[in-house]
């Protein structure tokens, strides 16, 4: 069975008539683009809203389950950890009770990226809506043009972010400890791990990420001593800690637990950075905030800003406050996931905004007769 126009139409005139129709849809459908990119744009501006520093925050408790090795809470404001106080009672460790000093607030790193690409997405898609308005139906080929390459890149921004929460793995340097350890090392004593879950979720976590960004000791009432790592990250949509007792390569072997490790006494803990050499840079001061002129706080990215940048617009560079780098042991490892409202519910926007938006992608491309890739 076949299709046939009748009466029939020279192909010259097809032509034109089918150019004509190509038109009339890519006009049809910048028209109908309008009212989508105004709706991403306000889901972006949402989801930003989300992760702006406002006061009072989103409050987290810290607790491990069926255990009292960490107890405590947080009080999340934008990307900083603002203030809290936890409990330790870590089996390697004496009992500890610390504080977040409200003066020197820890900087999540993940969320600064976060904002910067927020921020960046908010602005395609302005731009993008104030390029159809400014020319209308004037020039719809240029105008769709621009808005595909303009719609390519939000999708890649919006899937970065998805990706922040949801603390992939890809991109994420792959975990490597500083060198591996002989057979004469296997037998380390008090090395422990608080559960076996850890194996598997831990895996994914830089080795770079807490042996050179672990929080500075002066964001802690009292200062975090070179014995403890405190590491937070994101991970599905939810602040993850990692504290870590450390113990230096070259400190003294104590032969009774060596002894009683080996005829069975004592039960060796087990973790996946066990019998592993890193090497730990304790941070006495946070080093990836800029510093700030007399009588000014410390730069924090908002709208329009990429980041975290100084007065000349470079990017801000490292200004130190690195105290000892040295060989260590992770003794004992405990992980803490807290659930985050707020980043759990960006994390729906942004999946439903990036399937409208390829939707809307998906639909310019078979206009423009092109192909559409993911």
């Amino acid at each position: 069975m076949s299709v046939e126009i009748w009466p029939p139409i020279a192909p010259e005139q097809l032509k034109i008539e089918e150019d004509a129709t190509q038109a009339r849809e890519l006009t049809w459908l910048l028209n109908s683009l309008q009212t989508t990119l105004l709706s991403l744009k306000h889901g972006l501006e949402e989801c930003y809203a989300l992760l702006a520093p406002i006061d009072p925050g989103s409050t987290l408790v810290l607790s491990t389950p069926r255990a009292e090795l960490v107890k405590g809470h947080v009080t999340r404001v934008g990307a900083r950890i603002v203030k809290g106080t936890i409990h330790t009672k870590l089996r390697t460790t004496a009992p500890w009770t610390i504080s977040i000093n409200p003066a020197h607030p820890i900087h999540l790193a993940p969320l600064v990226t976060l904002n910067a690409l927020l921020t960046q997405a908010v602005d395609l898609a302005s731009l993008c809506c104030t390029e159809i308005e400014r020319k209308g139906q004037r020039d719809c080929p240029s105008i769709a043009a621009f808005l595909s390459s303009q719609l390519r890149l939000l999708a890649q921004g919006i899937d970065e972010a998805s990706a922040i929460l949801r603390g992939s793995p890809t991109n994420i340097t792959e975990f490597k400890p500083a060198y591996p350890l002989s057979a004469a090392n296997t037998s380390r004593p008090n090395t422990a791990v608080t559960d076996a879950s850890i194996v598997a979720t831990s895996s994914s976590i830089a080795e770079s990420d807490w042996t050179q960004c672990s929080a500075a000791s002066t964001s802690f009432i009292p200062p975090l001593t070179h014995v403890l790592s405190f590491h937070v990250t994101i991970q599905d949509a939810c602040l993850v800690l990692h504290l870590r007792a450390l113990e230096a390569v070259d400190a003294p072997v104590n032969l009774g637990i060596k002894f009683a490790l080996a005829i069975g006494t004592t039960r060796r803990l087990e973790h996946d950075e066990a019998d592993k050499v890193f090497t730990y840079r304790h941070h006495e001061s946070d080093p990836s905030i800029p510093l700030a002129g007399p009588g000014q706080s410390q730069l924090y990215p908002t709208r329009g800003s990429r980041g975290l940048v100084g007065k000349n617009g470079n990017m801000a560079p490292d200004h130190g406050g690195v105290g000892e780098v040295e060989k260590v042991y992770v003794r004992e490892k405990v992980r803490v996931e807290s659930a985050d409202p707020c980043l759990l519910s960006m994390s729906t926007k942004l999946s439903a905004l990036s399937n409208s938006l390829n939707l809307a992608r998906r639909n310019l491309a078979a206009v423009m007769g092109e192909d559409f890739g993911e």
